[in-house]
């Protein structure tokens, strides 16, 4: 775990290593951690988690010792769900916030997925359909996986399979009728999202919007618009208009051109005087949440054997891939440079964190 010095530097972003510092304390990499899963997953808003046991370390590398059963469980009680957001991919959002973030993003991406919606002949007559045969299937608590759902949408006349399967049940998603329900062995399941998180608030669009963007630059600052919109999904208009709503709650600094906005009086924070290390997952949000500013913390990323990314100081400087043998995960890592003795030190810290936990240790 690093620790950081509040007053180690200034308040400026025109050091060569201030964003990338920033990036690290805001996104809670560093410093101050959360006590639970569910107030890590708050802060970041919309956590993707393509890849369900990588992104479970993302949530717990935020908190004060979460471990995979913790993380687990509060998925297991729907604090923590699973569905379609933004780009769209899997994230793991809040319940209480899943209808707000759907009202503002859904359209968004429904426009973006109207082309395969086309090319699958799914049409508004469809979805009605398909979405109140699953209604139907899940009501009174039940949880089903993929596969039963497909099911249930064939024997009621649906073409359920493949891709086709795959944008039907996600349409359901970005409709508000379903979310990730509790595992079944191995298995995702689906339940209805009005049983599943009967208290989910909603918000009128601006306000929606306003969260989501006030919520973006506070927890991912230093970022630019474009890094937004392109997080988020939203067009120019949309990003613009959510920067105006909220612009008066943040601060800003041009930087090479390029104008950062983010959270006020977040002083840049850096490590104790010992390198920091850290291991991310390929689709943590510190590096899925930039598009225009990403060379600020992966400069060089170039042709990597593993997707996953070693962070020296904020600083791409590798990458790593887990394995399993037996019980234990044991960690590999491709590294872009020779390290010092410290750096080395600090290395095998992280890669020996990461391990533990992700053998449930």
């Amino acid at each position: 775990m690093t620790e950081c010095q509040d007053n180690a530097l200034d308040s400026l972003l025109m050091r060569d290593d201030a964003i990338p510092l920033r990036r690290m304390r805001n996104l809670r990499l560093w410093c101050t951690r959360f006590e639970t899963p569910r107030e890590a997953v708050r802060w970041l808003t919309a956590l993707q988690a393509q890849e369900f046991p990588l992104a479970k370390w993302s949530v717990a590398q935020r908190t004060r010792g979460a471990t995979k059963s913790d993380v687990d469980q509060a998925f297991a009680d729907g604090v923590i769900l699973r569905t379609h957001l933004l780009r769209p991919t899997w994230h793991f959002v809040l319940g209480e916030d899943i209808r707000w973030l759907l009202q503002v993003t859904a359209p968004r991406v429904n426009a973006l997925s109207a082309y395969y919606f086309r090319q699958l002949e799914l049409d508004k007559k469809v979805f009605s359909k398909s979405n109140s045969v699953i209604t139907k299937a899940l009501r009174g608590g039940a949880q089903l996986t993929r596969s039963e759902l497909a099911a249930a949408l064939n024997d009621a006349g649906i073409r359920a399979k493949a891709e086709r399967l795959a944008y039907i049940v996600m349409r359901a998603e970005l409709d508000g009728v379903v979310c990730s329900g509790a595992m079944k062995g191995k298995q995702h399941t689906y339940a209805l999202l009005g049983e599943r998180a009967p208290h989910s608030k909603t918000l009128d669009h601006d306000a929606a919007l306003a969260e989501l963007t006030r919520r973006y630059f506070m927890s991912r600052g230093p970022a630019t618009l474009k890094d937004f919109m392109g997080w988020s999904s939203l067009t120019a208009a949309e990003g613009k208009r959510g920067l105006a709503l909220v612009a008066g709650d943040l601060e800003s600094e041009v930087v090479d051109g390029k104008t950062y906005w983010f959270g006020p009086g977040s002083r840049v924070a850096r490590k104790g005087s010992t390198p920091a290390v850290d291991l991310v997952q390929g689709y943590d949000e510190i590096i899925m949440s930039y598009s225009e500013s990403r060379d600020d913390s992966f400069r060089g990323e170039g042709n990597a054997p593993f997707y996953h990314a070693v962070l020296l100081d904020g600083r791409l400087v590798g990458h790593w891939k887990p394995t399993t043998k037996g019980n234990a995960v044991l960690i590999k890592t491709a590294l872009k440079r020779a390290l010092t003795r410290v750096e080395a030190k600090a290395l095998a810290a992280a890669v020996s964190l990461t391990a533990a936990w992700m053998s449930g240790k």
